[in-house]
Parts: C-alpha cells; sequence; structure tokens
C-alpha cells in the first residue's frame, strides 16, 4: 500500500511528504463551489451584496476564505506551510436560487497549492452559510471542487464534460 500513497510509509504509518528534493516551480491552483441558498435569501441581494446584523456577506466570506487559504497546513494534517504569493476569491450570484464561488491561488513551492484553493472555497462557502443562517438554514454547499493547478510534475484541468 505504501507504493500508491506518498504519506503512508513502509510500515503503512502516516508520514509528511519530504519535498527537499523537489524543484521550486510557480504553481497555481482555482477551486469551485456551488451553494443552494434558495429564493427567499438571494431576494435580500442589493448590487451583488447582503448586509446582515454580522456585515456583508460575501466580502466576509472572501476574507474567511482568504484566511482559510493561508492556514490550510494548520488544518489539514499533512500539507506543508506554504509562502501565499496571492489569493483570488470571487462570489457571484448564479441564478435565483445557487451562489457560485471561485477561489485561485498561486505561490512559488515545492508542493502543490490545489488544498489551498479547495480550502478557501470550502471556507468561504461555510462562512455563507454562517452569516445567513438567521434567514433560512435550508441552504446547502452543493459541490466543491478543482478546477486547475499548474506547476508541479503535472498540471490538471478539469474537461468541460466534467464541469
Amino acid at each position: 500500500m505504501s507504493d500508491s500513497f506518498s504519506h503512508i510509509d513502509k510500515k503503512n504509518q502516516p508520514k509528511m511528504v519530504n519535498v527537499s528534493e523537489k524543484s521550486i516551480s510557480k504553481r497555481n491552483a482555482t477551486a469551485f463551489a456551488r451553494m443552494f441558498l434558495g429564493k427567499e435569501i438571494i431576494s435580500h441581494f442589493r448590487m451583488d451584496e447582503l448586509k446582515t446584523k454580522k456585515g456583508p456577506v460575501f466580502q466576509t466570506a472572501i476574507i474567511a476564505g482568504i484566511q482559510a487559504v493561508k492556514k490550510t497546513w494548520d488544518v489539514i494534517p499533512m500539507c506543508h506551510p506554504l509562502p501565499i504569493n496571492g489569493v483570488d476569491i470571487s462570489i457571484e450570484i448564479a441564478d435565483e436560487d445557487h451562489i457560485e464561488i471561485l477561489c485561485s491561488v498561486f505561490t512559488e513551492g515545492k508542493t502543490g497549492i490545489e488544498m489551498e484553493a479547495l480550502h478557501g472555497a470550502s471556507v468561504s462557502a461555510l462562512t455563507v452559510y454562517d452569516m445567513c443562517k438567521a434567514l433560512s438554514q435550508k441552504m446547502v454547499i452543493k459541490e466543491i471542487k478543482l478546477l486547475n493547478k499548474t506547476g508541479g510534475k503535472s498540471d490538471y484541468h478539469l474537461k468541460a464534460k466534467e464541469k
């Protein structure tokens, strides 16, 4: 089993991958989240923002997502701490029931940044939920997925039919 998983040693125990021999390369990754809010919540938005007693929903969710990106290694055990060169998070109303979140992360390092992008999109969605739960608890985070990543040994781009 240890041959298949880089985070398992020869005795089938967890380990953190040693990246000291890897080359530094420019890396980026983009993750996507789709969330059902429902007409009830979406109808409260004005000029693509909803201000609640907790503050502006999308702005707060973007800040939370950026913080999550920077702390991924604190939350996910086998992630390395990485220098974060940039984070772009956008949240848009997709239709009368849904929002979509894109989280793109950029670094120069020895290991990938996919988990940081996924973590940023996830926490942004969770923050929207937290800030809107007084209006409705029927919200659903429907999907979170990696759209693409570049740098390192291989690039990945989600095929159009998989989107």
